[in-house]
């Protein structure tokens, strides 16, 4: 009874730090996040006024205009993240390479740069580098770039698939190194070659991989800031202006803070819907 009384003393040594965590940084905030959506506070004063914020959201055209981009972008970005990150595990993973772990590295050394800093590195590259190589080919098209909602839009979706794919890799690679490799020779010696090897037994291993790697990169592409900050800065005209930086501009540039509350839950039911279907159907997919 004594060991049953310490083991239980010391789970909640264990758990508590983590909840106490939980409920202070996380629950707690949120909570009060839901009831400021319903006020009208500007940072010094709040009154309650019940679900006209979220009303004024709904015909608030710019934040349809973001939040629709985000979700142009996340698409986007997923699905390029994820087939570039494939592409760079099969490449590193290769037995043929000779340069494996210097790839490895290269591919992932932009996961390492913070996004403020790949943010400008990114603007030099769009401003300075393609506008010589525009003049000195005379194509209009590299100049200009992020001053053009469309091709800033592309520039942002670079920059982030240029930071995450060597990430994603990592992924991949983990769950091609633990496919067995007796599995892959006695393949071979039926008579597979490399392209029913990958289709047949390396891709339908990958399940798990696919389900944690497209989890992680939708929840990154909704909560994009940093990047979108140093590069566009929203313009031009707030073309290029992603939800989270919406609501951090509607927070502390406009001090709408119970608006900027109110748009911040819908993004985060948003993604919580999304991320729940896609879990639901890698989860079906594995199966």
């Amino acid at each position: 009874m004594k060991d049953m009384l310490i083991k239980k003393h010391q789970y909640w040594a264990f758990v508590l730090p983590a909840l106490l965590f939980i409920i202070l940084i996380i629950a707690l905030p949120f909570l009060i996040g839901i009831y400021y959506s319903f006020t009208d506070s500007n940072g010094l004063r709040a009154s309650f006024i019940g679900f006209k914020n979220y009303q004024i959201l709904f015909r608030d055209t710019i934040f349809l205009q973001s939040l629709w981009l985000t979700v142009k972008f996340s698409v986007v970005s997923v699905l390029l993240i994820n087939l570039i990150g494939l592409a760079f595990a099969l490449i590193v993973t290769s037995s043929d390479n000779r340069f494996n772990k210097a790839l490895r590295t290269i591919f992932f050394m932009p996961n390492l740069i913070g996004g403020i800093l790949l943010g400008f590195i990114w603007q030099f590259i769009f401003t300075s580098a393609f506008k010589a190589i525009g003049s000195g080919l005379h194509l209009s098209f590299f100049n200009g770039w992020l001053s053009d909602p469309r091709t800033g839009f592309w520039g942002i979706v670079i920059l982030f698939v240029w930071q995450m794919s060597g990430y994603i890799m990592l992924i991949y690679v983990s769950f091609l190194n633990s496919i067995p490799q007796n599995t892959i020779q006695a393949a071979r010696l039926d008579g597979a070659n490399r392209r029913q090897i990958l289709f047949f037994i390396k891709l339908p291993q990958l399940a798990p991989a696919f389900t944690i790697s497209l989890f992680l990169t939708l929840a990154n592409s909704f909560k994009l800031y940093e990047q979108n900050l140093a590069l566009t800065n929203g313009g031009p005209y707030r073309s290029t202006e992603m939800i989270s930086m919406y609501i951090y501009n509607t927070a502390f540039v406009n001090f709408q803070q119970g608006y900027a509350q109110a748009a911040g839950i819908i993004l985060f039911f948003c993604v919580t819907l999304v991320s729940f279907l896609q879990l639901a159907l890698s989860r079906r997919g594995e199966n």
